[in-house]
């Protein structure tokens, strides 16, 4: 046990070539954070890691609980001030 977590506290080397506007981008993006790039990098890269596994995941319900999804999907949401605003409000690379 105490092995696993020496292993796991311990600090691996990640290597990757980027062209200099890719770099530059990550650098201002994670300035704007107050992150270093390297801890930018590695959340953005394990989010995204996640997020691929997770949509590969295989969920299985009841009926029932597939019926009430289903009816739940199919309800319109309230309208309200703040979805006008949102629905209103142009995606930043329309401006």
């Amino acid at each position: 046990m105490l092995h696993a977590q020496a292993k796991e506290a311990a600090s691996v080397s990640i290597n990757i070539r980027a062209k200099a506007r890719q770099r530059d981008l990550i650098d201002q993006a994670a300035d704007r954070l107050g992150r270093s790039r390297s801890d930018f990098m590695l959340e953005a890269a394990c989010r995204e890691a996640e997020d691929v596994l997770l949509d590969q995941a295989f969920f299985t319900v009841d009926s029932a609980t597939f019926a009430k999804f289903q009816t739940l999907l199919d309800q319109p949401l309230p309208p309200t001030d703040k979805l006008r605003r949102l629905l209103k409000t142009p995606a930043p690379w329309d401006q």
